[in-house]
């Protein structure tokens, strides 16, 4: 057997390589040092040859620099394409692993910390990633004058950057990059660090900003609702620039587990996984460090699932002060361009985030989705597949397409759907959903907490704007804590079911489907249960209910549970403390078949 290890570089890092012909793996280990570790841990993967490598980090503090790192073009589904500066390209590997010892990688700039592109098998475990500075503006709220449109603020100075620059504030003026306004703003609570109750988002482009005595911030700025005094407010930037990349991208990617791995803060989403299966989460989190001046984790989702399959598990976990969602699962729907001949279409993707997505392959079964039936139809098999470029990819298909295809129809991956699994796991003060999901296999969310600024549970496939597919049909929602959900301007619910589907499709016909929501806990403020629309198949079994928080109730005509053009819906043995308004509405289709046990009515 021969052996080979013990390499030394500089005094910036040390790098001990080792292979052996028989195991074919490489183990990398680097030790801490003051210096950026990106040439250092870039000119150890460029040694990698074998197809399985373990690199290894004893416990301490990296810096990480975008300077020396790999700029390759990238395709990230969710955030915006370009040149992205990654530090750690990781593809191709039979297997790959990363342990980080407990250890604190601080990224700098516009970086793209880990890459996993077409990997067997990857472990990631034992990291915290954070950044120097954070890509965002925070100040608080001291005066309001809405009658002339102007808000004072005195804004986070220093764990933040930012300057005043021609009336207009800059942030967050790293190497040069700034957002060209403050973009996405929400208002937060100072104690708790959660939108403020009642909270709207606001998109802030203000006329002109002052700087006043005490380095106090006038904003000049109209605005629909203004934040209250004493109150926190976030900005993220322009829309088409802050969501630069997630801490972790996966694609392409088989047999994922990340282990003890915490996001503090990145420049897009924590952890996001396209077309990859049987994933695994576990004892990980995005959220902010204890004691920090800090009020945002991520700018994105915690976690995303684009087009996966296999079994997917997030375990005791920990998501808060994100600004969206704490995960979102679901495929993707392409548009029907041009039928190009009986076994070869045309697609396109329809939001501006998914282009240059890996939607289908060779092999994959596709369901057709004809307007106006929102059904999943016909199925086919892939053959061959032309990508034209980042927007148009034509698609051919063994065996003829169905005689009723047309321009404008959808086609839906069957293939890449996976089951899902949330348990033990806690989301709370943030904004937008903790849970979004729209796979059809099997789901479980069970024993979590959750607090949520809009809707706690959205079931959502939608056929225009983001074309996030599709109908579940098989959920179960159970033995869940729900305390202050709901609490946004706008109306939402613990749990929301609401396709959203263009005028083309028939927005009376059902869409979701078997959906159990059981032996739940709810503590909150008087608002909406559970708001139905085109389900078929809704089980609300052994629920307690105590509406009593004493926020104030934001729409106290909202009924507790809702129904429209809805299908076999049972309440049952639920339990109730406050007296909502109404307890019980339902169109005339859904009450032809609602069964109501309860003793509210």
């Amino acid at each position: 057997m021969k052996t080979r290890c013990s390499l030394k570089l500089t005094l910036i890092g040390l790098l001990a390589l080792c292979s052996t012909s028989v195991m074919a793996k490489q183990t990398l280990v680097f030790e801490p040092t003051s210096n950026d570790m990106t040439p250092v841990v870039r000119a150890a993967l460029e040694k990698v040859k074998d197809d399985e490598v373990k690199i290894v980090f004893k416990k301490g503090i990296y810096k990480f620099l975008p300077d020396f790192a790999t700029s390759r073009y990238s395709k990230v589904t969710n955030h915006g394409n370009g040149v992205k500066n990654v530090i750690f390209p990781l593809d191709n590997f039979k297997s790959v692993e990363v342990d980080g010892g407990g250890s604190e990688f601080i990224f700098h700039g516009q970086s793209a910390p880990f890459q996993l592109y077409n990997n067997d098998n990857v472990t990631i475990r034992n990291i915290i990633v954070d950044w120097d500075i954070p890509f965002t503006f925070v100040s608080e709220i001291v005066a309001v004058n809405e009658k002339k449109g102007y808000r004072d603020v005195k804004p986070w100075s220093n764990s933040h950057q930012w300057s005043l620059e021609k009336g207009q504030i800059k942030f967050p003026n790293v190497d040069g990059f700034s957002f060209t306004e403050l973009g996405s703003t929400l208002a937060w609570t100072k104690k708790e660090k959660r939108p403020v109750h009642g909270a709207l988002d606001s998109k802030s482009k203000p006329q002109k900003v002052e700087k006043l005595a005490n380095g106090l911030l006038r904003i000049h700025e109209k605005l629909k609702s203004y934040p209250p005094v004493g109150s926190l407010t976030s900005s993220k930037g322009d829309r088409h620039l802050h969501r630069y990349a997630p801490a972790f991208q996966t694609k392409n990617s088989s047999n994922v587990i990340f282990d003890n791995v915490v996001v503090y803060h990145a420049l897009g989403m924590g952890f996001l996984f396209e077309r990859s299966d049987n994933i695994q989460v576990l004892n990980s989190g995005v959220h902010l460090r204890d004691d920090a001046q800090r009020l945002i984790s991520t700018i994105a989702d915690a976690t995303h699932f684009a087009n996966c399959k296999g079994k997917i598990l997030i375990e005791n976990s920990r998501f808060e002060n994100m600004l969206d969602d704490g995960t979102n699962v679901h495929g993707t729907y392409t548009i029907v361009d041009k039928v190009i001949d009986e076994k070869t279409l045309r697609i396109k993707f329809g939001h501006f985030e998914q282009t240059g997505f890996d939607f289908v392959g060779k092999g994959d079964e596709v369901w057709f989705i004809h307007q106006p039936n929102v059904e999943r139809a016909s199925v086919a098999t892939v053959d061959s597949v032309r990508v034209i470029n980042e927007m148009y990819t034509e698609i051919r298909f063994k065996h003829n397409l169905p005689t009723q295809l047309a321009k404008g129809d959808l086609l839906e991956n069957k293939t890449w759907n996976p089951e899902f699994t949330m348990r033990g796991t806690v989301i709370r003060d943030h904004r937008a959903r903790n849970v979004v999901v729209k796979s059809p296999l099997k789901t479980i969310i069970e024993n979590n907490q959750f607090s949520s600024m809009m809707s706690s549970i959205l079931l959502r496939g939608e056929t225009y704007f983001w074309y996030e597919s599709g109908s579940v049909e098989d959920v179960t929602i159970r033995n869940n804590s729900f305390e202050y959900v709901a609490s946004s301007g706008k109306e939402h619910a613990v749990l929301y079911i609401t396709p959203r589907l263009g005028k083309s499709f028939d927005q009376s016909q059902s869409y979701d489907k078997n959906i159990k929501f059981i032996d739940n806990t709810i503590s909150n403020f008087g608002t909406r249960i559970v708001w139905a629309d085109r389900v078929d198949g809704l089980l609300i079994k052994d629920n307690v209910i105590d509406q009593s928080l004493p926020q104030q109730q934001l729409h106290p005509k909202a009924a507790l549970f809702e129904f429209a053009n809805s299908h076999n819906v049972t309440l049952e043995n639920n339990t109730y403390t406050g007296k909502p308004r109404t307890a019980v509405k339902a169109d005339l289709v859904s009450k032809q078949t609602l069964n109501n046990d309860d003793s509210i009515r």
